[in-house]
């Protein structure tokens, strides 16, 4: 396997507290009860499906605009200061890079905190492409968007593994026939063994990765 296509937001970089934190400080801005699970369901949705979600499905009265633009404020100053790349992350994408891997990154994340986290990090330029599901019009939880991904890196779907965090888009990636390895994340600790068991693989750090194939 050459061909790598990684989630960012709990899987490349340890996010996913700040971005809870957010969400939930919007919601309760906005006096919106919500379930324990709100974190797992708006994760793989991206700004623009969570703030959808959080109109249609939880009755928050405000723009789905004026959602987005407060989560991008949000969060622009913690991605782009703050940070930081999970444990081994960065060597490990080094040294795949240096074997010739094929490097992607697919995230409902929007490109205003993407890039310039993983510019801080050093790590933008290795990868080939870099997509926000903004750029795909649809969320992580289709499987469409994996389908649509491979044809741009120009590989079939079961030549690219994928990597995430969250249960809801691993198993939408299986569905549409990629490999699939779930990621260690402590924000989706419980979830560990439904992830287990929808993936081809499971890493707890990508200090792992390489004995994946051996």
């Amino acid at each position: 396997m050459n061909t790598f296509l990684f989630d960012f937001d709990g899987t490349l970089v340890d996010s996913m507290p700040t971005y809870g934190r957010i969400i939930i400080k919007i919601l309760d801005k906005y006096g919106v009860q919500y379930a324990d699970d709100i974190i797992k369901i708006v994760t793989p949705l991206g700004f623009p499906g969570t703030a959808k979600y959080m109109t249609e499905n939880m009755g928050v009265k405000v723009a789905q605009k004026e959602l987005i633009d407060l989560m991008n404020e949000y969060l622009y100053y913690e991605y782009a200061n703050n940070i930081p790349a999970k444990n081994n992350v960065t060597d490990v994408l080094k040294k795949l890079k240096q074997s010739g891997a094929d490097l992607n990154v697919l995230t409902a994340s929007p490109h205003v905190t993407i890039d310039p986290c993983l510019k801080r990090l050093g790590i933008f330029d290795l990868f080939r492409n870099v997509w926000s599901c903004d750029d795909f019009k649809t969320t992580k939880a289709d499987p469409g968007i994996y389908k649509a991904a491979a044809e741009k890196i120009g590989q079939s779907v079961e030549n690219i593994l994928f990597f995430d965090d969250n249960y809801n888009a691993d198993k939408a990636a299986v569905s549409a026939g990629m490999k699939v390895c779930g990621v260690y994340d402590k924000s989706s600790e419980e979830y560990t063994e439904d992830i287990k068991s929808v993936c081809d693989y499971y890493i707890y750090d990508f200090s792992e990765l390489f004995n994946l194939f051996d």
